[in-house]
């Protein structure tokens, strides 16, 4: 039987939809990514092939989940990628099991939470457990005692304890490096009235409070600190060093060298330095008098073109130098640094300007004592300013013999060793102890390290643990955000910034979808070799 045309064409109609199936596609809208089912039909009108979109839902891992849906609405949504690089450096460094071996078990947890909560977003300790409670780590480890009572009662535990020496001393073993070690000290000051620690002593921060001096030792290789201790505020830098080689022997570290500034270096420290058998590179002060002679020695031939190399592409002045400490006698290298000379030129050159304007500006009453005034104001510089009172005003000069000797001493400076070190290998490894200062900087600037409701030092040491666990984890994020070159597009916080964005999504049912992931937060999880 034939058929006619019309007939035809409805068979062939019949037979195209037949064949034309549904399926998924996805959708990239305004950089998030939606699933949609997809059903071709034959439009009789327009005689042509058409489709039929049908909204499933955000796409998860291919899933199609509708979070706005009635039935699928969110049981609760919980902060997570904030967290993830910080987790995975507790398991890279083995943090939990260090802490489970010097720790009750109730506590380590704890310990860990307020050690993620100082090194992203600091807050008090009435505060903690609301803000677990809206972290995706609360669905991992449920019911921690976190209020304030508990948390106090903890952190007291922990501070009569010597539980952060114990701690170093595994951490150490497991990370079996300690080639090179960065020590350093800092002064942190409190208005605190009961803890005895706090003491006037050198603020370093030039503030007119009582404070504690902390002691850091940090790691070169790993960018991470493996012992702290803590002095009164009023015991000098320099008679800390006999004790902390004392404390590093004990933990077993051996064949180290030790990275120090200016500020421990004394005939007595160099002694028990060699006595010890440690390698290590200081900066001598210029307080002795075979200090002087070098320096006045490095003044008048250092520039000479035969001194002439090249440290990271820039020209550097560089001899080599001999200096008796007592009874040992050292070497080292003097360095003379153009570009740096002209930096502190510079700086010094407007520190005294500004002086000598605020000096002026000052109004005398008849009351003052305008010798106190000048000292209260100059402070350091005093001895660069010529001064005397007209009508109640300070006439002001640069003291020209006191400028010309420090400026003659302006990009000029001389380390001294024990050990096989190149000049290049002592410039490196000094200019490797920044690590450290940006460690106190960290500690002063983003942990909240010294709270106004500490009251006794054992909670003060107890606090003063959890900060050290927080500074590790930021350290050592900062130290792969410098390896993957991040550092140079993103800031410790940039990155806490945008990975916080990345939610756990508890749905009714239980169960637990993460939300979309941006092209730059998957570009920086790549970075810290991480996921969410």
């Amino acid at each position: 039987m034939c058929l006619n045309d019309g007939e035809v064409r409805l068979n062939s109609m019949l037979c195209l939809n037949r064949h034309m199936k549904s399926f998924n596609r996805i959708k990239n809208i305004n950089g998030k990514e939606y699933l949609y089912e997809i059903t071709p039909y034959y439009d009789k009108e327009k005689k042509k092939t058409r489709q039929k979109s049908k909204y499933l839902g955000k796409n998860v891992n291919g899933v199609p989940v509708k979070i706005r849906s009635q039935k699928q609405k969110p049981k609760k949504v919980l902060s997570h990628g904030e967290f993830v690089p910080l987790k995975n450096i507790v398991n890279d460094l083995n943090l939990e099991n260090i802490l489970s071996s010097v720790l009750n078990a109730k506590d380590v947890w704890p310990v860990l939470a307020l050690a993620m909560n100082y090194a992203t977003r600091p807050r008090a300790l009435t505060h903690i457990q609301s803000w677990y409670e809206g972290t995706a780590m609360s669905e991992d480890h449920p019911d921690l005692p976190l209020s304030s009572q508990s948390l106090s009662r903890m952190l007291s535990r922990i501070g009569e304890s010597t539980i952060n020496l114990e701690f170093s001393r595994q951490l150490i073993q497991q990370l079996s490096t300690c080639s090179t070690l960065i020590y350093d000290i800092t002064s942190l000051s409190s208005y605190s009235q009961s803890i005895s620690l706090l003491e006037y002593g050198y603020n370093r921060d030039g503030l007119d409070l009582p404070q504690i001096n902390l002691s850091l030792i940090v790691d070169k290789d790993l960018g991470i600190p493996v012992m702290y201790d803590l002095y009164p505020g009023s015991i000098a830098d320099v008679s800390t060093l006999k004790n902390t080689v004392k404390k590093i022997n004990a933990q077993g570290v051996r064949n180290y060298a030790l990275i120090m500034d200016r500020g421990f270096f004394s005939t007595d420290n160099i002694d028990e330095l060699v006595s010890a058998d440690i390698s290590f590179i200081i900066p001598p002060t210029s307080s002795l008098k075979n200090v002087k002679e070098a320096i006045s020695a490095i003044h008048s031939s250092i520039d000479d073109p035969s001194h002439l190399k090249l440290y990271e592409k820039e020209p550097l002045f560089v001899m080599p130098v001999n200096i008796e400490v007592g009874e040992n006698k050292l070497s080292g290298y003097a360095y003379y640094d153009q570009k740096r000379e002209q930096q502190e030129r510079n700086t010094f050159y407007k520190r005294l300007y500004d002086l000598m304007e605020v000096l002026k500006s000052k109004n005398l009453k008849p009351w003052m004592a305008p010798g106190e005034v000048f000292r209260t104001t100059a402070k350091r510089d005093a001895k660069f300013i010529e001064w005397n009172v007209v009508d109640g005003k300070f006439q002001v000069s640069l003291r020209k013999n006191a400028v010309s000797q420090a400026i003659n001493k302006m990009g000029k400076f001389i380390l001294l060793k024990r050990g096989e070190f190149s000049w290049e290998e002592c410039l490196s490894l000094y200019r490797s102890k920044d690590v450290v200062e940006k460690g106190f900087d960290v500690l002063k600037n983003d942990i909240d390290l010294m709270p106004a409701n500490l009251r006794t030092n054992s909670s003060l040491r107890g606090y003063l643990f959890i900060a050290f666990i927080a500074l590790i984890l930021r350290m050592k994020l900062m130290k792969m955000m410098n390896d993957t070159e991040l550092n140079k597009r993103y800031s410790v916080e940039g990155v806490f910034t945008e990975l916080e964005k990345i939610k756990i999504v508890v749905l009714p049912d239980g169960k637990k979808i993460v939300t979309e992931i941006t092209k730059k937060q998957r570009e920086i999880l790549e970075c810290l070799h991480t996921c969410a």
